[in-house]
């Protein structure tokens, strides 16, 4: 009897040490693990704080890169044309093109000026004829002039304005009011120069006859 309660307490024992020698593993794998993520912890601190001392904010190593991609296409938007010149161009052709066909100060004022010259310059003695060509068509003559120059100054922007995204950026297309806007200043140019070129030449509204 007292050699099976020995073999007893020796086998009690010995399973007390076994589970104390499992329970140490055990808690040796957790402090393992547990100095594992404080070693993970304390580069990640580390970088953070490196890439904080260089300027920068922790922890945007990827929102940096992305931003750095993107401030290129910013850049080459910014430095696009915006096309406010070629839409200035279009009103100015159309301006000119009507005053080329309303009259403008200067015509008017050119057209009384020649107008007082011929006056001037012919005797009370002169024929019907050679009156109303000094006095009249020499300043008919003057209004067509500057209403050809208008017309030729409306037609030569537009068609600046029309030919310009040709020589700008390449795939940019013109915004349609710019092309419409300068369409009409060409047509109104067009119009103007003929209408012009018919009075300067009395064919159109020439002088009455003196007979």
């Amino acid at each position: 009897m007292a050699t099976k309660t020995a073999e007893g307490a020796e086998a009690g024992t010995e399973a007390r040490r076994d589970d104390e020698t499992a329970a140490a593993g055990t808690a040796g794998k957790a402090q393992d693990l547990r100095a594992a993520e404080a070693g993970g912890r304390d580069t990640e601190d580390t970088s953070d704080i490196a890439h904080a001392e260089e300027g920068g904010n922790p922890g945007d190593f990827v929102a940096g890169g992305a931003e750095e991609t993107a401030e290129p296409a910013d850049g080459a938007g910014a430095k696009a044309p915006t096309g406010v010149g070629q839409g200035a161009g279009a009103v100015v052709s159309t301006a000119l093109g009507l005053v080329s066909l309303t009259g403008g100060w200067v015509g008017t004022v050119a057209s009384a000026r020649e107008q007082l010259v011929g006056q001037l310059q012919t005797s009370s003695t002169a024929s019907v004829g050679r009156q109303l060509k000094e006095v009249y068509g020499d300043a008919w003559h003057t209004t067509a002039l500057w209403a050809g120059l208008f017309a030729l100054a409306a037609l030569v922007t537009g068609v600046v304005v029309l030919i310009r995204p040709a020589f700008g950026a390449p795939g940019r297309p013109q915004a349609p009011w710019i092309r419409s806007v300068a369409w009409a200043g060409v047509s109104l140019g067009v119009i103007g120069l003929l209408l012009a070129v018919l009075k300067y030449s009395d064919a159109l509204l020439g002088l009455p006859s003196a007979g």
